[in-house]
């Protein structure tokens, strides 16, 4: 079994480009609480009206932290972690800076996943949640 830092360090080693494009990385792993989160540093070229992020931006780094989640519960045995459904609700405007986002697995089994995502700004108002259920891919 990894420890927090191996699994947090594999996680960013192999984590998606467009991660780091929006300022991305993972900076814990809580495998009692199912979770993980990322702290994003997003700038204002993912932005509409001056600030704000955009919507799908905002389900972007909701559906990394959800995701990385389950695979920080899983460690090697996933080989992908594929949506089938997300729900975003945005509860006030992302704007662009220091955001935490949380994902969390609420159910899983063999094949499927109940994922929650919840972003904090840097003042730690809640600003948008997401709800997925993902579809399990597990090595041949």
């Amino acid at each position: 079994m990894s420890t927090d830092k191996e699994t947090i360090d594999a996680l960013n080693a192999h984590a998606p480009r467009f991660i780091a494009l929006l300022g991305g990385r993972i900076v814990s792993v809580d495998k009692k609480q199912r979770t993980c989160r990322f702290e994003f540093n997003i700038g204002t070229d993912f932005c509409h009206s001056v600030d704000i992020v955009q919507g799908g931006f905002v389900t972007a780094m909701l559906d990394a932290a959800m995701s990385h989640a389950m695979f920080a519960e899983s460690g090697a045995h996933l080989q992908s972690v594929s949506s089938l459904e997300i729900k975003t609700s945005f509860l006030e405007p992302t704007r662009a800076g220091k955001l935490t986002v949380i994902g969390k697995v609420m159910k899983s089994s063999y094949k499927t996943a109940f994922l929650e995502g919840h972003i904090y700004n840097a003042d730690g108002a809640l600003t948008a949640t997401a709800s997925s259920v993902a579809k399990l891919v597990r090595p041949k």
